[in-house]
């Protein structure tokens, strides 16, 4: 080892360094952080577009879920799953049903006031219909009866529940096809639907039909024949008018316009039926 120097002595300037120094290398005075901003700027690029990416594929996705996709096939299970207070609304009315107001307490036509608790076929219709009814494998008839807003008439609706079967179409000739043919026939005798008398109620003495009207719901999946009976409140009977009145085809006139008010009622009803079926009653 070299001897320490004495005190005073000059010391010694050091020696080379064992390596030569090294330049830095190229770009990286002052150009590091540059290049690592222009990296964290092209990856925050792409998180961002992946992002509104991701965010439009979630939007996509839940529209989708929100999508409302008819199911038809439910028409033929609806009369049982669904409550008995949506088979029967609580009014129906509007232009024809099919124009928006058909649930419209303001375009109401008819209040419902009653749903009956029987649902055997022979309690819930009559005669011809009853029989043709019954042959073609009748499963239950449920009904409802309902007063018009100006409290003058009175209707039962009946729901008849039948096997599948026909489309519903003109020349069909399923169960449903048959007992409206039934009822047809017998059109001018036939009160068809039995009326439902509800207790406290303007319709607690309903019991005498001026008219009537029954009509196959259409589609294959809705296996039901829709009808309707009609009264009046006051208990006047259609088809009786005296002296003068009842002349010169007035008793036909009567009793047709209480046949087109049961149409027209079994019309709002068909249309009730084919908005439940795709789950559109509001």
């Amino acid at each position: 080892m070299p001897a320490t120097p004495p005190p005073g002595a000059a010391v010694p300037p050091p020696g080379p360094a064992p390596w030569p120094p090294q330049a830095p290398p190229a770009g990286a005075a002052g150009g590091g952080g540059g290049g690592r901003k222009a990296l964290g700027s092209l990856l925050a690029v792409l998180g961002a577009l992946l992002a509104i990416g991701g965010g439009a594929l979630t939007a996509h996705a839940y529209s989708n879920a929100q999508q409302v996709l008819p199911n038809y096939e439910y028409g033929q299970v609806m009369w049982r799953d669904e409550p008995v207070d949506k088979v029967f609304p609580a009014t129906l009315g509007g232009r024809g049903g099919y124009n928006g107001g058909l649930y419209d307490r303001e375009q109401a036509l008819w209040n419902r006031v009653g749903i009956s608790p029987e649902t055997d076929c022979d309690k819930g219709l009559t005669r011809h219909t009853l029989k043709a009814a019954e042959d073609n494998g009748c499963k239950a008839v449920l009904r409802a009866t309902y007063v018009d807003t100006t409290g003058n008439m009175v209707a039962t609706v009946a729901l008849v529940v039948l096997p599948g079967g026909s489309d519903g179409g003109p020349d069909g000739g399923g169960p449903k096809e048959k007992v409206v043919a039934a009822y047809e026939d017998k059109r001018d005798t036939e009160g068809a639907v039995a009326p439902y008398a509800v207790p406290g109620t303007l319709a607690a003495k309903w019991k005498d039909r001026n008219g009537a009207y029954v009509s196959a719901a259409y589609g294959e999946n809705l296996p039901y024949v829709l009808g309707a009976s009609i009264g009046s409140v006051d208990g006047h009977v259609a088809g009786v008018l005296p002296g003068e009145w009842g002349e010169y085809g007035g008793n036909d006139t009567d009793l047709e316009s209480w046949h087109a008010n049961a149409e027209d009622l079994v019309d709002l009803f068909r249309a009730h039926i084919d908005r439940l079926q795709t789950g559109d009653s509001r």
